[in-house]
């Protein structure tokens, strides 16, 4: 923490300009060094520098040069943000510069880690830092900024409230049971508040999924028999030529992949190989693939052709993946069926044609309607996403209904304290107020350089 750390903090490459952010006890004076207008150290916090970067003599650039002393910064240390000419040769020279006089590169995240560790936000604050610079969707870009500015961390805090205030009413009913005026705490007054919280974490364990869809988007895979329109299907919805679309059974043999977005939320589509018994060992790899795949997706999409009669080995494999949701898309809706519908009735079925594009916004509406991606959309995005919080909210939770299954049973409260003391621990692990440096190093490794 007493280094002086510095990075590129935009995208590298050619450009109208590049940031160069460094961060530490004295950037303000090494940046002195090497800037030619005037002296920094003597220049007021938050303002902005023009001038030139120079190296033994040798003009390296035109820069303006924002200095922003501590406390009030994004790590709480003095920050010198450069301002140079876009382009990979003079940011790089400009970085060597820095660290030959006494700078080093930063590490990914190290900036936002710094934040951490100076108290200035805590670990939810960061992880929907990284998650606002990764957003793809809109809805992405409200969950993290939700995030961001301490939203779902309130929530967090607001519960370990109410569990450090229960802590203490039991510590002194244990130290001080003579005093008078100390509220007896009874089993009754103790299920009271542990209910409030089981409620509240419960609350958040349910809307993970919604957070999770946000954040990773939906897993959409498109199966069914070689030619029966899948490609074409996936060409439409990204509307471009992504996957080869010909008359031949078995074109595709290999997993084809695309994005879109569909009310704000991430589509993940995947185009499969058609699904038949082969002797072709290449064709029958990606077979196994696509159904291995399958198995994995939130969606499958399952299209038939009109044309054709639905076999029983089709029926067994939808029934096969119990744990997927089912769309079926019967295709060539303009050619003679020969489709019995009774036998997938319990999937919702929609008609369409690739040729003339028809029934692709019903395929999109039903999507939207079987995940409620409109709901999702415009609810509140207090929202837990990652493994981390889930596993901690889980294992919070777990410890609270350990501690309400103790008072209904009556036992000393004594022992009840500690569970209570456990999901408060937990319930720290969440916003950072405890850590481990291993969480640490990975969480902000995920980070990008500069940020």
């Amino acid at each position: 923490m007493k280094e002086n750390i510095c990075a590129i903090s935009t995208a590298l490459g050619v450009g109208a300009i590049s940031i160069i952010r460094c961060s530490g006890p004295n950037v303000i004076e090494i940046v002195n060094k090497v800037f030619d207008s005037k002296d920094l150290t003597k220049v007021k916090s938050h303002t902005i520098n023009y001038g030139h970067i120079v190296n033994n003599g040798e003009v390296i650039d035109e820069v303006l040069v924002s200095i922003m002393k501590a406390p009030k910064t994004f790590t709480k240390e003095d920050i010198v943000e450069i301002n140079s000419h876009g382009g990979i040769s003079t940011t790089n020279k400009i970085l060597e510069i820095l660290i030959i006089n006494g700078m080093r590169l930063a590490d990914r995240g190290e900036f936002s880690k710094r934040a951490y560790l100076n108290g200035r936000i805590d670990l939810v604050e960061a992880e929907g830092i990284n998650d606002l610079i990764l957003a793809e969707t809109e809805a992405q870009r409200k969950y993290a900024i939700n995030r961001t500015l301490g939203n779902l961390s309130k929530l967090i805090i607001d519960n370990r409230k109410i569990l450090v205030g229960l802590q203490a009413k039991l510590e002194v009913n244990f130290d001080y049971p003579e005093e008078a005026d100390n509220i007896e705490m009874t089993h009754k007054l103790v299920l009271d508040d542990l209910m409030i919280i089981k409620d509240n974490l419960k609350k958040l364990l349910s809307s993970s999924k919604d957070g999770k869809i946000i954040r990773e988007g939906i897993d959409v895979a498109i199966l069914g028999r070689p030619n029966v329109g899948k490609s074409s299907i996936l060409n439409h919805l990204l509307d471009e030529e992504k996957a080869i679309v010909t008359n031949v059974a078995g074109t595709t043999r290999d997993i084809v992949e695309g994005v879109i977005s569909l009310s704000g939320i991430k589509l993940n589509l995947i185009d499969t190989a058609g699904i038949r018994e082969t002797d072709d060992i290449v064709e029958k790899i990606g077979v196994d693939k696509s159904l291995d795949i399958s198995k994995k997706a939130d969606l499958i999409i399952y299209v038939f052709n009109n044309n054709e009669k639905i076999t029983s080995e089709e029926i067994e494999l939808l029934k096969q993946m119990e744990n997927v949701k089912k769309l079926v898309l019967i295709n060539k809706s303009d050619l003679e069926s020969n489709i019995d519908l009774s036998s997938i009735s319990e999937y919702p079925v929609v008609f369409g044609n690739t040729v003339s594009k028809d029934g692709l916004d019903e395929l999109k509406n039903k999507i939207i309607e079987m995940f409620n991606l409109d709901e999702i959309g415009s609810k509140n995005f207090n929202l837990l996403s990652n493994a981390r919080q889930i596993a901690l909210i889980t294992s919070s939770l777990n410890s609270i209904e350990e501690a309400i299954k103790s008072v209904e049973e009556e036992v000393p409260l004594e022992m009840i304290a500690t569970d209570i003391k456990e999901a408060y621990d937990l319930l720290g692990e969440i916003i950072g107020a405890t850590y481990k440096d291993e969480l640490l190093d990975e969480l902000f490794a995920n980070f990008c350089l500069g940020k």
